[in-house]
């Protein structure tokens, strides 16, 4: 199984299956979740100085900052399943056409 990853801005990366969520960074039980991440130590700052506009939780209880939109970060997760998605359907197509030509 081939690891897939988004881009959640100036090229840093996440394996989109440890993402768990994507939120607006606008309210207040999410700004106590970003200073707990602090606090704790799980906080990563992907912004580059920019202005944070997406927050990412991952399974591994990090909090990612992003300067990217939420929805913008949604549309790369789902065109990345969506190209995976049919890459399988083509190869289980492939097999399947290779092994109906084998019983010819």
């Amino acid at each position: 199984m081939a690891i897939r990853t988004i881009n959640i801005g100036f090229n840093n990366i996440v394996v989109s299956e440890r993402i768990i969520s994507i939120i607006s960074p606008d309210s207040s039980p999410v700004k106590r979740l970003i200073e707990v991440a602090k606090e704790r130590g799980s906080l990563i700052d992907a912004t580059c100085g920019r202005r944070t506009r997406a927050v990412v939780i991952t399974d591994s209880n990090h909090v990612i900052l992003s300067a990217l939109q939420p929805e913008t970060l949604s549309e790369r997760f789902h065109r990345k399943r969506e190209k995976a998605n049919k890459k399988i359907i083509q190869t289980f197509t492939g097999v399947n056409q290779r092994k109906l030509r084998k019983r010819k």
